[in-house]
Parts: C-alpha cells; sequence; structure tokens
C-alpha cells in the first residue's frame, strides 16, 4: 500500500507539473497576441525554439546558454543552502529558547525590509565579486520565508506527543529531534519549495550586481546589444529550470510524505 501511495503522490506532481508547463506557454503566447506586443520585441514560443534549435548558430547558442544556466544554478545552490542552513539553526534556537526569538527575529526582519539592490554594494566592498557575496544575497533571499514556515512547522508537533516524550524523560533536544522534527516535514518541504525559485532570483541579482557571471548579467547585456532573441531565450531557460526544480521538489515531496503517512490534497 504504501508504494502504491507513493507511486500516485508522484504521478499527481508530475501531472501537475506538465500542466504548469502548458499553462504558461498559452499565458505567453496569449500576451503577446492580447497586448499586441512587436515582433520585434516579444518573441514567441517558436521564435525562442528557432534561436535553440534551428538558426545557424543555434548549437554556438545552446552551448552559451547552457553554460550560463549551470554557473547561475550553482550560484544559485550556495544561496539555497547558505539560507537554508542558517534558518534551520535559527528555527531550532528559537524553539529551544524563546526569550531569544524577541531578540532576534526584529533583526531578521530588518534585513528582508532592506532592498537587496541596495545592500548589494556593500556586500561586493566586504566580500568582494567572490562566491561568499553570492551565497550572502541568495541567502538573504531564502532566509526569511524559510524561517517562518520552519519555526510553524516546529511548533506544530502534536502536543500529546511532547508530552508523552516529556513523561518518559526526554531533554529539549532529544524532544525537538525526535517529535518536532518529524512533524516539521511537511513544513520544511514547503521552505523549500518556496526558498528554490527566491534562491534562483537571489543569483540573478548577484550577478547582475556582482559577479558578472550567468545568466544574470548575461540578460543585461544582451539587453544593451539589443539581442532580444539572446534576452528571450535566456529567460525562457532560467524560467523554465526553475519551474522543473520547483516541480521536482514538488515530486519528492509527495513520495517523502506519502512514505512518511502524511496525508495530501
Amino acid at each position: 500500500m504504501t508504494g502504491l501511495r507513493v507511486t500516485r503522490a508522484v504521478g499527481r506532481s508530475a501531472g501537475r507539473a506538465a500542466i504548469s508547463i502548458a499553462a504558461v506557454l498559452l499565458l505567453w503566447i496569449a500576451a503577446l497576441r492580447v497586448f499586441d506586443i512587436p515582433a520585434f520585441v516579444g518573441k514567441s514560443p517558436m521564435d525562442v525554439a528557432d534561436y535553440f534549435f534551428t538558426l545557424p548558430k543555434a548549437a554556438q547558442n545552446r552551448s552559451e546558454a547552457l553554460g550560463l544556466l549551470g554557473t547561475t544554478l550553482t550560484d544559485a545552490l550556495l544561496g539555497f543552502v547558505a539560507g537554508l542552513a542558517v534558518a534551520l539553526v535559527v528555527a531550532a534556537v528559537f524553539l529551544l529558547f524563546r526569550p531569544l526569538e524577541s531578540a532576534l527575529l526584529p533583526m531578521v526582519l530588518l534585513l528582508q525590509s532592506v532592498p537587496l539592490i541596495a545592500i548589494a554594494p556593500i556586500l561586493v566592498l566586504i566580500f568582494g565579486r567572490t562566491s561568499v557575496t553570492v551565497a550572502v544575497m541568495g541567502g538573504l533571499v531564502v532566509l526569511f520565508p524559510a524561517l517562518v514556515n520552519i519555526v510553524f512547522g516546529l511548533r506544530s508537533a502534536p502536543t500529546a506527543a511532547l508530552d508523552l516524550v516529556t513523561v518518559y524523560g526526554a531533554g529539549r533536544w532529544q524532544t525537538l529531534r525526535k517529535v518536532a522534527v518529524p512533524a516539521a516535514v511537511p513544513a520544511l518541504f514547503a521552505a523549500v519549495r518556496i526558498s528554490a525559485p527566491g534562491a534562483i532570483t537571489g543569483a540573478l541579482i548577484a550577478e547582475w550586481l556582482a559577479t558578472g557571471q550567468g545568466i544574470g548579467y548575461a540578460i543585461v547585456a544582451a539587453v544593451g546589444e539589443s539581442r532580444i532573441n539572446a534576452v528571450w531565450g535566456l529567460a525562457v531557460l532560467i524560467t523554465l529550470a526553475t519551474l522543473l526544480i520547483y516541480q521536482l521538489v514538488g515530486v519528492v515531496e509527495s513520495a517523502v510524505l506519502a512514505r512518511m503517512g502524511f496525508t495530501q490534497a
């Protein structure tokens, strides 16, 4: 039965991924027609397909775009890991030492409220145009939404289960590990699904403002050179990658939650 639940959950997630991609394509085509965007500015899905597969330089376009995508996804991974790791640690501290939440949460909110573009020059001055800057900028985008979800999940542990392990002599760390963390798995996956696209956004911003590499910078450079096909091709590529990553996380989430016995809509 467990295997059947996992298969069904994965199938539902894969179906949602296909529907999402189809919906994006339909909205793309409809927007071009409804707003009557000139062909020089607004490229259709077929134009993007030609850029990558049928134009004389299609092979070169694919090679360059995939190289840029690899750089951006690597940068996004740095920010994602940094932000999620800090969120996990801070959420655990908040749960174990409640008074610290009142002291630290305003600082987290302050970091979230400051536009990333405003603090980017400061980060570049401190860390230079290095992967550390990318990790910090991406981590700031990931941190707050992940922290909120994880804290909520850790606090959603059943009271009866917490009381039971406490009666048997479990300390705060054991209670966190054996009860709160397993109960927070759905919230953790929700944090990952929210944070993954955010990490890519943070990577694009970091590449534009700091490193001068990856798709974030390449799109800006292509706009300046009026290479509209390249702009659309890179934008579609990173959008598709983001959508696929989001849906892949959803497939893993469905499989893990089904195996753990969590019910899903």
